[in-house]
């Protein structure tokens, strides 16, 4: 279980964060959506100790993630960054295998290769297994990217804006496949989503932020009103069920 406890953060004398607290049980998908600036990112990468927080705490399985061993806390969570630049000169392959490094440390086990053709498979990145990062589109490096925190086999995935880059296809495939790894194979998957749309089909819960706290925590079904939409985003929105499934329609 995550449980992130009385966490606050400020850049300067600017609050980012606000007495945040929730807790994350070890199986589903939970989003974080808010507008541009609502604190999602740096949550994020609090709770995966990427930074600190000036006040509170993040615990996995019960132990303080600011204090755990890095290589236990690499074989438990993952993230991946919603910024990912990468100046490496390395094949999709490589890349790909280094999600494995907390298990391997380099050695790869036939458990190791495993893992990475499953991941490139699941990427539809096979056929580009031997071409170079540098020499890939966005939206094919960001799968690369997910294909590693995936390669990583943890029970926790942090995942910071997955779906930038894709086109519609590419995104609805890593929806379902956030939505596959928390259903088949145990996972707890945290995503911030700017699509609230993606967030309502897909998850099991959405906290939505709004100015560093947590504005609503609600399921789907509950969360979707005009009320709802208009606070956290200041646009009239209708709602409608599609697929039993509340979707919303902003107005031109």
């Amino acid at each position: 279980m995550i449980a992130v406890q009385a966490v606050n953060k400020h850049y300067g004398s600017h609050a980012v964060l606000k007495d945040i607290n929730f807790s994350l049980a070890e199986q589903g998908v939970t989003a974080l959506i808010g507008p541009n600036g609502a604190g999602k990112s740096t949550l994020l990468t609090i709770m995966s100790r990427l930074q600190e927080a000036d006040s509170g705490v993040v615990m996995l399985d019960g132990v303080d993630v600011h204090k755990a061993d890095n290589a236990q806390l690499a074989k438990k969570m993952a993230i991946l960054r919603q910024d990912n630049t990468i100046n490496m000169r390395l094949s999709v392959y490589d890349f790909v295998a280094f999600g494995r490094y907390p298990h391997s440390q380099g050695r790869l086990t036939t458990e190791d290769l495993t893992h990475i053709d499953q991941a490139l498979n699941y990427l539809n990145l096979t056929d580009l297994k031997d071409r170079y990062i540098d020499e890939l589109s966005g939206g094919q490096r960001q799968r690369a990217c997910i294909a590693m925190v995936l390669c990583q086999n943890t029970k926790y995935l942090l995942l910071d804006e997955p779906l930038n880059n894709l086109d519609m296809k590419h995104a609805v495939d890593i929806m379902r496949l956030i939505r596959c790894a928390a259903d088949e194979l145990q996972k707890q998957v945290v995503v911030v989503l700017h699509d609230i749309n993606f967030a309502s089909c897909y998850a099991d819960r959405i906290i939505a932020m709004k100015d560093g706290a947590i504005a609503y925590d609600h399921p789907p079904e509950k969360l979707m009103t005009q009320e709802i939409m208009r606070d956290l985003y200041d646009i009239d929105m209708s709602i409608h069920s599609i697929n039993d499934k509340p979707v919303g329609f902003y107005h031109c």
